[in-house]
């Protein structure tokens, strides 16, 4: 049995509901009572939590790279990264076994844009250690390869 053939399968097999396809039917309402028509309830979804509140991009960025010996700006959280550069920047810094901050950039597009502009560098993820900018996930494997960004974050933190 080929690949494809193995794939329809499986499609044929899974409930895939809007498709016409194999869809598990609905539950009916017991016979002789009245059915109530209410509109899909969905769950209600806060808007994602970015720490910046109402203070200014600019302010909130300068404060929190004054504050943090090493910061992550990151599309995503260092447990469940968005991107392949985020994901592989947050995995060098977990590999020095010590605590540095992160900033999800998905949650404020404010955020997102003002971090491009405040460094003066296009993309993400950026990394900021004693409060200077070192780069994007690039740079920051050449100095892992290189021995030089464990000594840089432990400076950093003294």
């Amino acid at each position: 049995m080929g690949i494809r053939s193995k794939a329809k399968k499986i499609k044929q097999m899974l409930p895939i509901v809007g498709s016409g396809g194999n869809t598990p039917p609905r539950p009916s309402a017991p016979t002789g009572s009245p059915v109530q028509a209410s509109a899909p309830s969905q769950p209600a979804v806060a808007p994602p939590e970015t720490g910046r509140g109402s203070q200014d991009v600019e302010e909130y960025l300068k404060t929190v790279v004054a504050e943090n010996p090493v910061t992550l700006f990151m599309k995503g959280s260092p447990n469940s990264p968005q991107c392949g550069f985020s994901a592989n920047a947050a995995g060098i810094l977990k590999s020095y076994g010590s605590d540095w901050h992160h900033v999800n950039v998905i949650a404020d597009p404010e955020v997102r844009q003002g971090i491009k502009d405040f460094s003066n560098w296009p993309t993400i993820p950026q990394i900021y250690i004693g409060g200077e900018f070192i780069g994007g996930s690039d740079i920051l494997m050449q100095m892992h390869q290189a021995g030089e960004l464990g000594e840089l974050i432990e400076a950093a933190k003294k």
